[in-house]
C-alpha cells in the first residue's frame, strides 16, 4: 500500500515537471516571436516617429516670439532743432505674461505622454495578435498529426478487412467504405494546409517579413486539468484607461495656458534714428542722434474667445471622463468573459478525454472481436469517427484555451 502510494507521488510529480518543461519551452519560443514583432512592425515604428515628433515640439514651444527688425529712409527729410533725420531703425521684442512658457511646455509634454501610451498600447495589442495567430498555428498542426494518426487507423483496419475478406467475414463494401473515409481525411488535412499557409503569412507580416517564412511552433501544449486560483484583477491601470488619464491632465494643461493667454503680453523694443548736422548753427547737440527705447503692451480686452475656450475644455473633460468610465466597463467585460472562456475549454478538454478514453474501450473491444471473426466494420468506422471527433475537439480546447489566456494577459496589469 505505501508502494503504491509512493508510486502515484512520483509518477504525479513527473507528470508535473513535463507540463511545466512544457509551458517553458513554449513561453521562450513564442516570447522570441514577440520581441522580434514589437522591434520590426511599421505600426509600432509609425508610433515611435509621432512619439518622437511630440518630445521634440517641447523644445519648439520653449521658444519667444520672433524678434521684430525694422528699417526706413526719409524721402523728405524732416528738420529738427538739432537736424535733419535720416533714417529710422527699429528692434522689437515681445514677451507673453510670466509663466506662460512653462505651460506651453507642460502642455506639450501632456501631449508627449499621450502619444507614448499609443506605442504601449499598440504594442501590447501586437503581442495579442501574435499570440493569438501562434496558437492557431499550433491548432492547425496538431488536427493535421491527428487527421495523419487516423489515416493510418484506417489504413490498419483496411488491412484487417482485407484478411476477412479473405475468409467470408467481410464484403468488398467494407473496404471500400473505408478508403472513401481515408479519402476524406485526406481532403481535411490537405484543406487544414492552406488555412497553416494563410494563418503563416498573417503571422509573419505581423513581424513585417515574408509571409513564406518558416515558423517554429511548439509540438504541444500543456494544460493542466484542474482550475487554477486567480486573483481578482482590477482593471484600473490599464494602458488603455491611462491614456484617459492622460488626455484629461493635457485638457487641463490646456486650459492653464489658455488662462495664462488671457493676460496681457509685454513688449519691449528700441528706436533709433541717425540725425545730420546743421551746418548753419553751432551748439552742443548738433547733430546728435535719437535713440528711443520702448514699452508696449497687449491688452486683450475683447476677451471672449478665451473664455469659450474655458468652457470648450470643461466639456471635453467631462467627454473624456465619459469615454473613461465607459471603456472601463467594457475592459471589465471582455475580461470576464475571457476568463469564463478559458474555463470553459479546460471543462471540453476534460470531457474529451473522458469521452476519447471510452472510445479507445470500445474500439479495443470490436478489435478483440477481430480475434473471433464478429467484427462489424460499420462499427469500426462509427467508433474512428468518433475518435476524431473527440480528438478534433480536444486540439480546439486547448488552442482556444491558450487563445482566450492572450486574452486575459492582455486586459490584466
Amino acid at each position: 500500500m505505501e508502494h503504491t502510494y509512493k508510486y502515484k507521488m512520483a509518477h504525479n510529480l513527473l507528470v508535473f515537471l513535463a507540463l511545466l518543461f512544457v509551458l517553458m519551452t513554449q513561453g521562450q519560443g513564442l516570447d522570441a516571436y514577440l520581441e522580434q514583432a514589437e522591434t520590426n512592425n511599421p505600426e509600432v515604428q509609425a508610433f515611435e516617429g509621432k512619439y518622437n515628433i511630440s518630445k521634440e515640439k517641447v523644445s519648439e514651444v520653449n521658444s519667444l516670439p520672433n524678434t521684430e527688425v525694422s528699417a526706413g529712409y526719409f524721402v523728405s527729410e524732416p528738420e529738427t532743432r538739432t537736424g535733419a533725420q535720416k533714417a529710422r531703425f527699429s528692434i522689437k521684442q515681445m514677451l507673453p505674461w510670466f509663466g506662460t512658457i512653462t505651460a506651453r511646455e507642460n502642455y506639450a509634454a501632456s501631449l508627449s505622454e499621450v502619444d507614448y501610451l499609443d506605442i504601449v498600447i499598440t504594442k501590447r495589442k501586437l503581442r495579442l495578435s501574435v499570440s493569438e495567430s501562434y496558437y492557431k498555428l499550433y491548432g492547425i498542426k496538431e488536427k493535421q498529426k491527428v487527421l495523419q494518426e487516423n489515416i493510418e487507423l484506417l489504413k490498419t483496419y483496411e488491412t484487417l478487412a482485407l484478411t476477412s475478406l479473405e475468409v467470408g467475414n467481410a464484403s468488398v463494401v467494407d473496404i471500400l467504405r473505408l478508403q472513401i473515409r481515408q479519402n476524406e481525411l485526406e481532403e481535411q488535412k490537405a484543406v487544414l494546409g492552406k488555412e497553416y499557409t494563410s494563418e503563416q503569412t498573417f503571422f509573419n507580416k505581423l513581424m513585417n517579413r515574408n509571409g513564406n517564412a518558416g515558423i517554429v511552433v511548439i509540438d504541444s501544449l500543456a494544460l493542466f486539468l484542474q482550475k487554477e486560483e486567480t486573483k481578482k484583477t482590477e482593471i484600473s491601470v490599464h494602458p488603455e484607461l491611462e491614456k484617459y488619464d492622460r488626455l484629461f491632465e493635457s485638457i487641463q494643461q490646456l486650459e492653464l495656458l489658455n488662462q495664462k493667454d488671457a493676460n496681457p503680453n509685454l513688449g519691449f523694443g528700441l528706436d533709433y534714428i541717425p540725425v545730420a548736422e546743421r551746418s548753419d548753427m553751432v551748439f552742443s547737440d548738433n547733430g546728435k542722434d535719437i535713440v528711443m527705447p520702448m514699452i508696449s503692451l497687449s491688452i486683450p480686452i475683447f476677451n471672449n474667445g478665451y473664455k469659450s475656450k474655458t468652457i470648450q475644455n470643461q466639456m471635453k473633460l467631462q467627454i473624456i471622463s465619459a469615454e473613461r468610465l465607459d471603456r472601463k466597463n467594457k475592459l471589465e467585460a471582455l475580461f470576464n468573459a475571457a476568463e469564463n472562456n478559458r474555463e470553459s475549454q479546460r471543462i471540453k478538454y476534460n470531457t474529451q478525454i473522458e469521452n476519447l478514453n471510452q472510445a479507445r474501450d470500445a474500439e479495443e473491444i470490436l478489435i478483440k472481436n477481430y480475434e473471433t471473426g464478429t467484427i462489424d466494420f460499420n462499427d469500426v468506422l462509427d467508433i474512428q469517427e468518433l475518435q476524431l471527433k473527440f480528438q478534433m475537439k480536444q486540439v480546439e480546447a486547448i488552442t482556444n484555451f491558450y487563445i482566450q489566456s492572450a486574452y486575459v494577459n492582455y486586459l490584466s496589469n
